[in-house]
């Protein structure tokens, strides 16, 4: 199944996992990537862009879990007591595009970037104008920047909220609850 997206271009890694093909790629050419995979590939439907922090992934203090073919029990202890540091990334950042062929031959793929801190990455509604609403989610919650994007402003919190909520570098507690416009 991997080599049927060898001629992918920007892709630097193909990962194959838990029945799932992620395309690792590099972020430059992720526009390209998408191309390929839409008009070469038929991967006609973009369900989601997701983005993640790994900051601290892979130091002291993380432990991985123990899984089984099972899956795991949410209600053990995470590690079942074989603590064990989970695999190092990349980067700290990585954006996930969830791709679907709805066709007679269905199929899906994860295209992946990694990024850095105050790196950013092309937008990718040229090719699936959903991206959109994807993109500005990823800037408001992570602050990861989409270059290109036409309209890259918040979409969740308010316009002179400052910092990105979902980073694990973001300040907890401290912010007044407001229940209404009045003070």
């Amino acid at each position: 199944m991997t080599a049927t997206y060898a001629a992918v271009p920007g892709v630097v890694e193909t990962r194959e996992a838990l029945a799932e093909t992620t395309l690792v790629v590099d972020p430059a050419r992720i526009v390209e990537a998408c191309t390929a995979l839409r008009d070469a590939h038929g991967f006609n439907f973009l369900s989601d862009i997701a983005a993640a922090d790994y900051l601290g992934w892979g130091e002291d203090g993380v432990a991985g879990y123990v899984g089984t073919a099972d899956g795991r029990d949410l209600n053990l202890p995470s590690t079942t007591g074989l603590a064990r540091l989970p695999e190092p990334k990349p980067k700290r950042f990585s954006v996930s595009y969830h791709l679907l062929r709805v066709s007679d031959d269905p199929a899906r793929v994860r295209a992946q970037v990694w990024l850095d801190d105050g790196e950013s990455v092309p937008s990718v509604i040229g090719v699936w104008p959903a991206a959109d609403w994807f993109e500005r989610e990823a800037w408001d919650l992570m602050g990861i920047r989409f270059d290109g994007h036409p309209n890259l402003a918040r979409i969740l919190m308010d316009d002179d909220w400052e910092g990105h909520p979902l980073r694990k570098d973001y300040p907890l507690g401290g912010e007044p609850v407001r229940f209404s416009d009045e003070d």
